[in-house]
C-alpha cells in the first residue's frame, strides 16, 4: 500500500502554484510520491468523479491537495466523495482573502475540508498525516521541526550582532522595495 499525495488543480493555469507543494516535498527529503490531476467540478464533474473512485479503489493511502481557483468547488465535492483527507490550498487567496476561505470550507457536516494558504504548509500537513502511520517519515519530521527551530534560533543570534543603524538601513530598504511594487523575502518566507 503506497503512500502519496495526490494534487488536483482546478486547470493548468493552477500548476506553477501547485508545484511550490512537490518542491518542498524534494527540497525537505519526505519520502512521500506526489501526482497530478487535472479535475474541475464544473467542467467536467464525470471524470473527477471517476478518477476519485480509482483512487478509492487501490488501497493507496492518499491525501489530496486541491489547488482551485474562483469557487473552489474542487474541494468540498472532493471531500464529499473520498474517504481521505482534503486540504484546499488555493492559489489565490491573498487575492479573494476570506471570500475565498468561505468557498473552501463552508461546506456541510460530514464533508470536512482543511484550508492552507501556502503550499509548503499544505505539503508539511499531509507528510503529518501520513507520519501518524509511518515511523521513518515521523523521524523525518522530527528532523525538519529541529532544523526549523534551529533557523529561529540563528536568526536570533544574528539580529542580536547587528548594530540598530543597520536594522533601521534594512527596513528602509524594505520600505522601498515594497513602494516600487517587489516583494522581498523574509527568512522565514526562504
Amino acid at each position: 500500500m503506497a503512500q502519496k499525495i495526490v494534487i488536483i488543480v482546478g486547470s493548468t493555469s493552477d500548476v506553477a502554484f501547485a508545484h511550490r507543494i512537490e518542491d518542498f516535498i524534494r527540497n525537505e527529503r519526505f519520502d512521500i510520491k506526489c501526482e497530478y490531476r487535472v479535475g474541475s467540478a464544473h467542467r467536467n464533474p464525470e471524470k473527477l468523479l471517476g478518477d476519485l473512485k480509482n483512487y478509492e479503489v487501490s488501497q493507496d493511502d492518499v491525501v489530496y491537495i486541491t489547488v482551485a481557483g474562483l469557487s473552489d468547488a474542487l474541494s468540498g465535492v472532493v471531500a464529499g466523495y473520498t474517504t481521505n483527507p482534503v486540504i484546499a490550498c488555493p492559489p489565490d487567496s491573498k487575492t479573494y482573502e476570506w471570500t475565498k476561505v468561505f468557498s473552501s470550507i463552508a461546506t456541510p457536516k460530514g464533508v470536512p475540508v482543511t484550508f492552507v494558504l501556502e503550499p509548503e504548509n499544505a505539503a508539511l500537513a499531509a507528510v503529518k498525516i501520513f507520519a501518524l502511520s509511518n515511523p521513518s517519515l515521523k523521524k523525518a519530521v522530527q528532523k525538519h521541526r529541529e532544523k526549523v527551530r534551529e533557523a529561529v534560533a540563528k536568526a536570533d543570534v544574528d539580529l542580536k550582532k547587528k548594530e540598530a543603524h543597520e536594522l533601521e538601513r534594512e527596513h528602509i530598504e524594505r520600505i522601498e522595495h515594497l513602494k516600487h511594487g517587489e516583494h522581498v523575502e523574509h527568512e522565514e518566507d526562504t
